[in-house]
């Protein structure tokens, strides 16, 4: 079978012709926003497209160069997935102050945000500040090394600020990261406004003077101080521990991510950039995030929905030296870890059922029996290959790979002349697009030409495991985990 690398020149079998342009449709941009204890990362594609606003975007973010303090034994990249480490601050300098004294800083939350190749799905991996882990020797910025030790995992900020954080969990994870975001209090609370609140629900009244924090018992909007009072306060919810603190962490995230991508908001151009506007004061980056990548960013994630994303803790137990403490569960944890780092496929959609059969319906022709061309219409490299490979594990006859010359949105299943039960086979082992004629293709030809809805074939597992608790933004405020 020949291979053919994306993106290139779509090629035919004999004088088949190539698949149909994909159709013109309106153009639906979305905000994508992921909000942590004082962090918030938006990449739109965007209401915004004029490059004069995103330049003025861009001149507003604070910059620092971490390469040369990442080490040499740094993971490989293994595909084309997106790793961003979110990192909430706790330190109280500046407007911070208010917050009290408290010498040095901490990383209050740490993210590890992984985006699937194709921008389809993204997973938000909480790890709790109290685990303790090994951590590896940094340099400060004046050149001060801190030798390795074993500790608190969020004692890393404080050792070297968010390149020895950046180092910590590559190290733990053997996950290579490509950027990382920080933002402090302050900054959390401007961009809480900026979105007019979000929505929260606590299951009893609460009264917290310590933690600025009075609230009604029930579905409720929260801003300001009010909203860094709840994701900060841990004795007035729950058992007060940080893994509670951290579950609630995770729903005021979610409800970002679903008031971010709602659509009112998209179709206010002034409310879009003034969220922006107040994202891009309050954050620090590194200085490889720069404008050209944030829009490369930004354009991958078109068509990504609350229902995409979703938010897990990394697995802990028990540290047995300190009740107080945690530590990683390597039988849960490593192959979370594993499945991120090999992410190499688009997520599966959602099953449909398979039709059953009646006495007068003939049975599905086998596999063997299908001639099926793979076209490549995202131009994520390899998917095409990948998903001719899965199908001739499974016995269909493979006759051609390729990759169009356009990107489609949705994937599709096409057939000529005579092909319609060979469609239907295939229909049956990818579900989710019900096959269609096509009168320009070669009879007896089935065409599957993959869109950015992804073409996970029945069974085939999602691009990461399902974790116990883990939280979905598309999920009611009050529901249950």
């Amino acid at each position: 079978m020949q291979r053919a690398a994306a993106p290139s020149p779509v090629y035919y079998a004999d004088d088949a012709p190539p698949p149909p342009e994909p159709p013109a449709r309106g153009r639906v941009w979305r905000v994508l926003g992921w909000l942590s204890i004082g962090l918030s990362v938006v990449l739109v594609a965007a209401s915004l497209t004029a490059y004069g606003f995103w330049r003025r975007l861009d001149g507003q973010i604070a910059r620092e160069n971490v390469d040369g303090r990442l080490g040499d034994d740094r993971p490989e990249k293994l595909n084309n997935s997106l790793n961003i480490l979110l990192m909430g601050s706790d330190s109280r300098a500046g407007e911070n102050s208010r917050y009290g004294e408290e010498s040095g800083q901490r990383s209050d939350t740490t993210i590890l945000l992984h985006i699937s190749p194709g921008g389809e799905s993204a997973i938000g991996i909480s790890f709790p500040r109290d685990s303790m882990v090994q951590m590896p020797s940094c340099e400060k910025k004046n050149g001060a090394v801190i030798p390795a030790q074993f500790g608190m995992i969020n004692a890393a900020f404080s050792n070297g600020g968010p390149a020895c954080t950046w180092k910590t969990i590559e190290s733990l994870t053997r996950v290579h990261i490509d950027h990382y975001v920080e933002v402090d209090f302050s900054g959390f609370k401007r961009v809480v406004d900026a979105l007019d609140g979000v929505e929260i629900c606590v299951p009893h009244r609460i009264d917290d003077p310590k933690a600025e924090l009075h609230l009604k018992k029930g579905r409720q909007t929260v801003q300001g101080e009010q909203a860094l009072g709840y994701v900060r306060t841990r004795y007035v919810l729950n058992d007060g521990s940080d893994l509670e603190r951290i579950k609630r962490q995770q729903a005021f995230m979610a409800s970002v991510v679903k008031k971010a991508t709602d659509r009112g908001m998209l179709t206010d151009p002034g409310r879009t950039y003034g969220f922006l506007s107040a994202v891009a004061k309050s954050i620090k980056v590194d200085d490889r995030l720069t404008l050209p990548t944030m829009q490369k960013i930004a354009g991958s994630l078109r068509g990504m929905s609350a229902g995409k994303v979703r938010f897990v803790t990394v697995p802990v137990q028990a540290y047995p030296q300190d009740k107080n403490r945690v530590q990683f569960s390597r039988a849960l944890a490593a192959p979370l870890f594993q499945a991120v780092r090999e992410d190499n496929k688009l997520p599966e959609p959602a099953p449909t059922p398979v039709p059953a059969q009646n006495a007068n319906q003939a049975p599905p022709v086998p596999p063997a029996q299908v001639r099926v061309g793979v076209f490549n219409g995202t131009h994520t490299p390899g998917l095409a290959q990948r998903t001719a490979d899965q199908l001739t594990e499974r016995r269909f006859k493979v006759v051609k790979v390729g990759t169009t010359k356009k990107p489609y949105p949705r994937t599709q299943i096409l057939y000529g002349v005579g092909a319609e039960a060979q469609a239907a086979r295939l229909a049956i082992a990818i579900p989710g697009h019900p096959p269609r004629p096509w009168k320009s293709a070669k009879p007896g030809y089935v065409y599957l030409v993959i869109g950015k809805d992804g073409a996970a074939l029945r069974g085939q597992n999602t691009m990461v495991p399902t974790v116990a608790g883990e939280i979905r933004a598309d999920r009611d405020v009050c529901a249950r985990t």
